[in-house]
């Protein structure tokens, strides 16, 4: 397939253009509704999960590589870009040794309808720690993550980085009212946990059921007071050699899986 697609040879061409203007602006990457993945493990789990990317980028000097091979096999020729590196690093501020890069349209969940286990984020801030506790949600076996409006945005590189993947494994709904949505979904039958840096019960000593969602706050300031307002269950983590507070992506962790412990996914081990 090599062969038959048409190999950039100037920074000007004009999809490269609109590729890395994406990976550059989260002004367009917001207003074009598209996102990036970078690197073939980003892009292996779009391709098994969700489908072809609209224009895969890959760096010449590594298309003797037998996955990248695959990845773009399985790509129409009009939607692949072969750049040599040179221009490749011209354009775009990311290594040219991640090989490839894929433009694909936003995913967008709308419609948050209660499930048996969620995550809620409120205004946690980092993009490494959004991605971390996506990643961690997915594996936990979470089906849907809800994050406040001043979350980072979910679908931004650095977060999509850190996911390694989860965005495509769970399902993510942002700029939620948490506050109305929990009193909804306790309405419902469902259990609301926040998960507290001090003042709670202890998290091995609490009780969980399903439908569960889980509260994490800002990494500074913690939970607003509506939120709390809206929750039946507030957990600590017991902390006996005498640290203060966990990065808000361990605590995630941490609780998350005290839940898969308890059963809330079914047929977990």
């Amino acid at each position: 397939m090599c062969d038959e697609v048409p190999r950039v040879s100037s920074a000007q061409n004009q999809r490269l253009q609109q590729a890395m203007r994406l990976v550059a602006s989260s002004r367009d990457r917001r207003k074009a509704g598209r996102c990036v993945l970078e690197g073939e493990h980003l892009v292996s789990v779009y391709l098994a999960r969700v489908g072809l990317p609209e224009l895969l980028v890959v760096v010449a000097e590594r298309m003797d590589d037998p996955v990248l091979q695959a990845i773009a096999a399985r790509m129409p020729n009009a939607d692949v870009l072969i750049v040599p590196a040179t221009i490749f690093a011209q354009l775009a501020a990311l290594p040219s040794a991640i090989g490839v890069l894929a433009v694909v349209a936003t995913p967008r969940d709308h419609a948050p309808a209660p499930r048996r286990f969620h995550v809620l984020l409120e205004d946690v801030q980092d993009p490494g720690n959004v991605g971390t506790i996506l990643r961690t949600a997915a594996a936990a076996g979470v089906e849907q993550v809800l994050l406040s409006k001043h979350c980072a945005f979910a679908w931004a590189p650095k977060v999509l980085r850190a996911g390694q993947g989860a965005h495509f494994l769970t399902a993510i709904v942002e700029a939620v009212k948490l506050a109305s949505w929990a009193r909804q979904f306790r309405a419902n039958g469902g259990q609301v946990a926040a998960a507290l840096a001090y003042g709670g019960q202890n998290i091995f000593a609490s009780t969980l059921r399903a439908p569960l969602a889980i509260a994490i706050g800002n990494e500074g300031c913690g939970l607003t007071q509506s939120l709390l307002n809206a929750v039946d269950a507030r957990l600590t983590i017991p902390m006996p050699g005498g640290m203060e507070s966990l990065n808000v992506g361990a605590a995630a962790a941490i609780t998350v899986f005290e839940a898969v412990r308890q059963g809330i996914v079914a047929g977990a081990a």
